[in-house]
């Protein structure tokens, strides 16, 4: 694809009147919106209306993959996970070889380029992985030593290491910082299960929000409002392989539970591809600005064309066989309202698509999707945030797909 200029489009301000005459109209420029988005193992930009398209590259010898994580208040900078080649070789646990591959943070300028490695200094092990920013000056990241893993908040230097949560405890991440900033949600791996908690900036007062040995639940995010916390419930135990999961929400300290969806309606593990080339990932329902939630939900029936290989060591974290004669149905973008359950289907696809990870632009007039029939690799689309005006964006550098859409946090004109 050939690389273009970023292209804004026009505000019109408003239209005042004084002494009979008409003052000259304003014109209020915003910045086009931008989105970061996934490609042959690459990270890409575009526009939201599919221009602007680039591939970012980075001059670093021995990094094998590159990641964007948070974005600093600036909305300009944003820290970056890049992580080398893998140590042990192919064949190994995922368990066994992803924790032992050093990895590098850096924060990365988008508009001067720039490109400095963080968290270098008094560092506790080879494995760190970016969790939030706690303000512009800290940063939340995963320490894995000897395979034991744990948060620990650090200057984005590294200097001035302090443990968020203990080594032995489980392995908490898919971490959200309240609108406030005062406090954070997480999720933790334990022998226990997946559970839900909320804390202090610096990992005090810890608060249980949602915990049962027969439920995994999953990657807790704050409502606009900082009222409640949007989270998934999968029945891990019937479904190993966490296709499916339903949508919960509830107070910071765990109560006005509710599960807002059933029959586990949400596409959870979102796979796609074939036999030769295929991804996948967690697919996370997310808020609007208004307070509603956007999510897939799955067609009645439906079914993957990926079986979960429940009792084979996993070597590569996707352990599925390609089974297309089993695919029924898919997965359409919806809008559901937490205060009365309703639920507005967003896409109407016929037949049936899989469609995943929508989330709502900064200034909420438009939703990015990933959208996959089977056996092909997901396609990056726009729509209205009404639905309809579905546009493609990007099947990816080279036609390779597009996944992992993420908007850019809005600017300052």
């Amino acid at each position: 694809m050939h690389r273009r200029d970023f292209i804004g489009h026009l505000a019109l301000g408003s239209l005042a009147l004084a002494s009979g005459c008409a003052a000259p109209v304003t014109i209020k420029s915003r910045p086009q919106q931008r989105l970061f988005f996934t490609s042959n193992g690459k990270t890409c930009l575009v526009n939201a209306d599919g221009t602007g398209f680039r591939t970012l590259e980075f001059d670093i010898p021995n990094q094998a993959t590159w990641q964007p994580g948070p974005f600093l208040s600036d909305g300009r900078r944003v820290v970056f996970l890049s992580m080398e080649p893998r140590r042990d070789g192919p064949g190994k646990s995922f368990e066994k070889y992803y924790s032992q591959t050093p990895t590098h943070l850096w924060i990365h300028d988008l508009d001067r380029g720039t490109l400095v490695e963080i968290a270098n200094k008094e560092r506790r092990a080879p494995f760190y992985t970016p969790q939030a920013l706690v303000g512009d000056d800290r940063i939340l990241v995963q320490v894995v030593r000897e395979g034991v893993g744990n948060v620990v908040s650090m200057n984005l230097d590294g200097s001035d290491a302090r443990d968020f949560t203990k080594p032995g405890e489980g392995l908490p991440y898919g971490f959200s910082v309240s609108p406030d900033r005062r406090r954070i949600a997480y999720h933790l791996a334990s022998p226990q299960g997946y559970q839900i908690w909320t804390s202090d900036a610096d990992g005090g007062n810890r608060v249980p929000v949602r915990a049962h040995g027969d439920h995994l639940y999953f990657g807790p995010t704050w409502s606009p409002d900082g009222a409640w916390l949007l989270f998934q419930d999968c029945l891990f135990k019937s479904d190993p392989g966490h296709d499916a999961s339903d949508i919960c929400i509830a107070r910071a300290d765990g109560s006005d539970f509710r599960v807002a969806t059933d029959g586990q309606a949400q596409w959870f593990a979102a796979t796609y591809g074939n036999s030769v080339r295929h991804g996948g990932g967690s697919n996370m329902p997310t808020w609007t600005r208004d307070g509603k939630i956007l999510f897939s939900r799955r067609t009645p029936g439906a079914r993957v064309p990926f079986e979960y290989a429940a009792n084979r060591p996993d070597t590569d974290h996707f352990n599925r066989d390609w089974k297309p004669e089993a695919a029924r149905g898919g997965a359409a973008v919806c809008r559901l309202d937490p205060r009365d359950g309703s639920i507005e289907t967003l896409t109407h696809r016929d037949p049936p698509e899989w469609e995943c990870r929508a989330s709502e632009s900064p200034h909420g007039e438009k939703v990015v999707f990933c959208r996959a029939a089977v056996g092909e690799m997901t396609s990056l689309w726009v729509m209205d945030a009404g639905g309809g005006n579905e546009r493609l964006l990007s099947r990816g550098i080279d036609g390779t797909g597009a996944d992992q859409p993420r908007w850019l946090p809005s600017r300052a004109s």
